[in-house]
C-alpha cells in the first residue's frame, strides 16, 4: 500500500466533516483519496486509509491499515491496544474442563493438528516440539497494529477491540468483539451479524455467525454455522459444524458436529460427523475431583432426546444413543450400535445401526454439505462409510462377541462388557451382521481396483494393521507414529509444513487403505493378494453382491416404516381413513415415488448386473 500524510487542506476538510485526530502526522492516505467520504471520525494512535474506503460515525478509530474498498459505518470503537496476537497464540481448555488438554489457537489451525495436540499428551517432548512451532508462529501474528482486509464492510458495531480481519467480510450489528483473527477469503466471505459478543477467538472463511451469539475462547473454522443465542466457552469447531440456540463448554467439535436445540448442553467432549437430540446433556463431575472426566463420541454417532450420559464413556462410530446413562461405559469396539437404558443398566445391541435410513442418509448428506468455498481447505475429511478404520472395529467386535458367546452360559440373558450389557441371544446374530459389512467392504474396494485396471499388489511398506480416525481423517497408525516423530525432530518444520505432511497423507490414502483391504483378503483367503484365482476374485464379488443387496433391502425396509399406518398418526384431523391417507399422500408424497427409495432401489439393481 503507497501511502502519504494528509495535506493541510485534506485536515481542513475532515475538521469540516466532523473529523478530529490526536496527530494528524499519524493518519496516512492512499493517493486517491477522497474527504468527501470520511465523516465523524476520530482518528488516534496510527491510522493507514487505502483506496476507495468509506468511514462514517467511527468514536474511535486507533492503530489500523484500511485496506482498499473498505467500508466502516457506524462503529463505537474500532482499536487495537499495545502489543497483540489477535486471538493467535490463545490457549484454551478443550474436552478437559480442569486443563491438561490445552488447544493453542492460530489462523491457520486444522483439525488434524488440533486433535494432535489434545490427545497426544503422552507424549510430553512431541506436545513441546508442537507447541514450540506454534507459539512461534503466532509470535510472528503479535502487532501494535491492526488491520482490516480488502472489500471488508463494517456496519451498526459496538466495540470492536484488537480485531484483524484478512480478506473481504462482512460484519454488522455485532455487539463486542475482542482479541480475535477473522480470516475471510472473496470466495468464501466470512459473515458475522447481529448481537454477537466473542473475544479470543479465531474464525475461519466461510463461517456465518449471528443472532445474538456468545462466544468466550473458541475456534470456529471453515464453513461453520452458528446462531440463535448459542453460546460456547473454551471451544473448538472444525469444518461444517453448526451450533443453534443451546450451549457448549470444553468441546472439540470435529467436522459436521451440529446441535440445533435450545436445552442442550455439550460439555467436555469429543465429536464428528455428531448429531444431537434434544435435551441432550452430559455430566463431568463426579463430585470428588472436579469436572475432570471427558467423553468420547465417534465419528456418526447420535444422541436421542432428553438423553443423558455421565463421563467418563466411550460411544462406538455411527451408534445412537437413547435414554439416561448413570453408569461409566465403553462402546468403542462396536460401531453401528443402539446403546438403550432399561432399568438402570446401559443395554448394547451391536451392528444394528448399519440397516437405518438414517445412517444411510448421512453418508449422502455429508457428502452434498460440504460448505466450503476456500480454495484452500483446511481440515482433511474422509467421508467413506466402509474403510480400514471402521472396518478394523467391526473385525475387533466381531471377534469380542464370538468370545462372549463361548464363555457365556445358556442360562444368562445377558453377558456385559466394559459396563455394557448385551443380550446373549444377539450375540451370535450382531456378529454375522458384521460379517456382511467386511464382505460389502472387500469385495467394493476390490472392484474400485478392478475398474480402474490398477494392480493388485501393494507395497508392503504401506501397510499398517492399526488405523485410526484423526478428527475425520483416516490414517495408519504406523504413518501417524512417523509423521509425530517427524515434528519432534525435524527442527526446521513449521506449521505450514506439518499441514502439508498430512496433505501429503491424504493423496496417499488410497493406495494406503489398499494395501490394508489387500492384506485383510490374503489373511481369509490365505495366498497372495496378486495369486487370487478368477474363481475367488468372483467369490469375493459374489459375497460383496449379494450382502450389498441385503444391506439394502433391509434399509428400504426400515424407510417403509416411515409410511405405514403408525406415521399416519395426525394426519386428516377431521376426516376418515380416506381423507387422512390422502392428506399424507399429498404431504409427506407416496412411499413408491420417494427418492431415496428410488434411488435405493436403482442402486440395488446395478449392483446386480456389474460384473469385472
Amino acid at each position: 500500500m503507497s501511502l502519504r500524510k494528509l495535506n493541510f487542506a485534506e485536515i481542513e476538510d475532515l475538521k469540516e466533516n466532523g473529523c478530529s485526530a490526536t496527530d494528524w502526522n499519524k493518519v496516512q492516505i492512499s493517493g486517491q483519496f477522497d474527504t468527501g467520504q470520511i465523516r465523524n471520525v476520530n482518528f488516534d494512535g496510527e491510522v493507514r486509509i487505502g483506496k476507495n474506503v468509506k468511514i462514517q460515525n467511527v468514536s474511535s478509530l486507533a492503530n489500523y491499515e484500511i485496506g482498499d474498498d473498505v467500508t466502516l459505518f457506524n462503529i463505537d470503537s474500532l482499536r487495537v491496544e499495545g502489543e497483540t496476537g489477535f486471538g493467535n497464540g490463545v490457549k484454551i481448555s478443550v474436552l478437559n474442563e480442569g486443563g491438561g488438554r490445552e488447544l493453542t489457537l492460530y489462523d491457520r489451525l486444522t483439525a488434524q493438528v488440533a486433535y494432535m495436540m489434545v490427545t497426544c499428551r503422552h507424549d510430553k517432548k512431541f506436545i513441546e516440539k508442537l507447541e514450540k512451532k506454534i507459539d512461534a508462529y503466532c509470535s510472528k501474528k503479535k502487532s501494535n497494529l491492526g488491520k482490516i482486509g480488502e472489500g471488508t464492510s463494517i456496519k451498526h458495531c459496538g466495540i470492536l477491540r484488537n480485531l484483524l480481519i484478512e480478506g473481504p467480510a462482512k460484519l454488522e450489528g455485532a455487539v463486542s468483539l475482542s482479541e480475535g483473527t477473522i480470516v475471510s477469503c472473496k470466495e468464501d466471505p466470512v459473515v458475522i451479524g447481529s448481537g454477537v459478543t466473542a473475544k479470543h477467538f479465531i474464525i475461519q472463511s466461510g463461517t456465518k455467525i449471528s443472532d445474538g451469539v456468545l462466544l468466550d475462547n473458541c475456534f470456529a473454522g471453515q464453513g461453520v454455522r452458528i446462531g440463535k443465542q448459542y453460546s460456547a466457552e473454551n471451544c473448538a469447531f472444525f469444518a461444517n459444524c453448526e451450533g443453534y440456540h443451546g450451549e457448549a463448554v470444553s468441546i472439540f467439535g470435529g467436522p459436521y458436529t451440529v446441535t440445533h436445540h435450545k436445552s442442550t448442553l455439550l460439555i467436555a467432549a469429543m465429536f464428528s460427523f455428531y448429531n444431537a437430540g434434544s435435551g441432550s446433556n452430559q455430566s463431568n463431575h463426579m463430585y470428588k475431583l472436579g469436572p475432570l472426566h471427558q467423553g468420547i463420541l465417534e465419528r456418526g454417532s447420535k444422541t436421542g432426546s432428553v438423553s443423558y450420559m455421565l463421563w467418563p464413556s466411550r460411544v462406538g462410530a455411527y451408534s445412537v444413543v437413547i435414554g439416561k446413562h448413570y453408569t461409566n461405559f465403553d462402546a468403542s469396539d462396536f460401531p453401528f450400535s443402539y446403546i438403550n437404558e432399561e432399568k438402570g443398566q446401559s443395554q448394547l445391541t451391536p451392528a444394528m445401526n448399519m440397516f437405518t435410513v438414517g445412517t444411510r442418509r448421512d453418508t449422502i448428506k455429508w457428502q452434498t454439505r460440504d460448505r466450503r468455498k476456500d480454495p484452500v481447505k483446511h481440515d482433511i475429511i474422509h467421508l467413506e462409510l466402509f474403510n480400514p478404520y471402521i472396518v478394523g472395529k467391526i473385525l475387533n467386535g466381531a471377534n469380542i462377541l464370538k468370545e462372549l458367546l463361548e464363555k457365556a452360559s445358556r442360562e444368562q440373558e445377558f453377558v456385559t462388557y466394559k459396563g455394557l450389557h448385551i443380550k446373549r441371544l444377539l450375540l451370535k446374530t450382531c456378529g454375522k451382521y458384521y460379517e456382511m459389512a467386511i464382505k460389502i467392504y472387500m469385495g467394493q474396494e476390490l472392484i474400485k481396483r478392478l475398474e480402474k485396471k490398477e494392480a493388485l499388489s501393494y507395497n508392503p511398506e504401506d501397510y499398517s494393521d492399526k488405523w485410526i480416525d484423526v478428527a475425520g481423517m483416516f490414517i495408519p497408525k504406523g504413518e501417524y507414529l512417523k509423521l509425530i516423530n517427524s515434528i519432534t525432530s525435524n527442527e526446521e518444520w513449521g506449521v505450514a509444513e506439518i499441514a502439508s505432511e498430512f496433505r501429503k497423507l491424504d493423496e496417499k490414502y488410497e493406495e494406503l487403505a489398499w494395501a490394508w483391504c489387500a492384506k485383510l483378503i490374503e489373511k481369509r483367503y490365505g495366498c497372495g493378494i496378486s495369486e487370487l484365482t478368477r474363481e475367488q476374485i468372483n467369490q469375493i464379488i459374489g459375497d460383496w453382491r449379494e450382502s450389498r443387496i441385503k444391506l439394502n433391502n433391509m434399509i428400504i425396509k426400515d424407510a417403509e416404516k416411515e409410511f405405514d399406518q403408525m406415521s399416519k398418526i395426525g394426519f386428516g384431523l377431521d376426516g376418515e381413513e380416506e381423507i387422512r391417507d390422502l392428506d399424507f399422500e399429498n404431504v409427506r408424497g407416496k412411499y413408491e415415488e420417494n427418492k431415496f427409495v428410488i434411488e435405493l432401489k436403482k442402486e440395488t439393481e446395478e449392483i446386480r448386473k456389474t460384473t469385472v
